[in-house]
């Protein structure tokens, strides 16, 4: 239940530090960003696919109760973020493509905490 690897809450937790590490490390506000995404790479793709899915998940756990659904959608998405930082490196990409790949990081950040967030969960800058 606490472990930070596989479907546990510290994993997800760890998901969204290590997003806000990247940014503290790129020295960027997220909010002072206005690049689009970046979804060309198929690990970028894949992980925009999963954070556009957040209400379709929401909806279904609102008309069956089943909060375990969410809890699911957030696993695939950090794992999602696992792979797409293995995949494309974001601090050391190009201007124009390290912007677009730390907005799609902070859309994450953002996705998980408010998914984190409903079920109670808090986020934590470092752990």
């Amino acid at each position: 239940m606490l472990a930070f690897e596989g479907n546990t809450a510290p994993y997800m937790q760890y998901a969204v530090s290590r997003i806000r590490s990247l940014f503290r490390r790129a020295d960027v506000d997220p909010r002072t960003l206005e690049a689009a995404p970046s979804i060309a790479a198929p690990a970028e793709r894949a992980l925009a696919l999963l954070l556009v899915r957040l209400p379709e998940t929401l909806e279904q756990v609102v008309a069956t109760g089943q909060p375990h659904l969410l809890c699911a959608h957030l696993y695939d998405i950090a794992v999602g973020f696992s792979t797409f930082y293995e995949q494309c490196p974001v601090l050391s990409a190009s201007a124009p493509l390290r912007d677009q790949r730390l907005v799609l990081a902070g859309l994450t950040e953002q996705t998980l905490t408010t998914g984190l967030g409903l079920l109670g969960i808090e986020t934590l800058d470092r752990m």
